[in-house]
């Protein structure tokens, strides 16, 4: 499945990568990838669901609704908070993805940014300014993260 792609300077959440206190280099910048519509609506529907649009909507048949999928869960507003950049303790425990592993970033069916895990680790902050329960997942591996608004994260397995 090849992508589309939305150049960075494009996207309508651009500034979240322009924020002058959480600053992006740009070689990471020249690696996250907003993907177009119709590209973020393929990823959404392989690897998320294809029954609803946004994550407040999963139903029981999403993979994202069952309890199961979901091991374990913690808190990343503490460190979003904190001055380093370091990524939540129990995230950087759970995921040991290599650093070139392709992710993604979604926040519902049509947006989603494509890039690799190590531009994640060191821009996660960023990417959290929006929180309404967006998803990180990768193709490769079943590894998933949900964010919620109140602070904490779920980690667990996609189906």
């Amino acid at each position: 499945m090849s992508h589309t792609y939305i150049p960075l300077d494009q996207y309508k959440r651009k500034w979240i990568f322009n924020h002058k206190d959480l600053p992006v280099s740009d070689d990471d910048k020249a690696a996250i990838n907003p993907l177009t519509e119709k590209s973020a609506m393929q990823v959404w529907n392989s690897l998320i669901s294809d029954k609803c649009a946004t994550p407040d909507k999963f139903s029981k048949g999403d993979w994202p609704a069952k309890p199961k999928a979901w091991s374990k869960s913690d808190d990343w507003q503490l460190a979003w908070d904190a001055e380093d950049t370091q990524l939540p303790v129990g995230l950087a425990g759970f995921i040991q993805w290599p650093d070139d592993t392709q992710v993604y970033f979604c926040y519902e069916k049509y947006q989603v940014i494509e890039t690799r895990w190590d531009v994640f680790v060191r821009n996660w902050k960023c990417f959290l300014f929006f929180d309404d329960g967006p998803l990180l997942v990768s193709k490769k591996d079943r590894q998933a993260v949900m964010f919620h608004q109140d602070g904490t994260f779920s980690m667990g397995s996609r189906g």
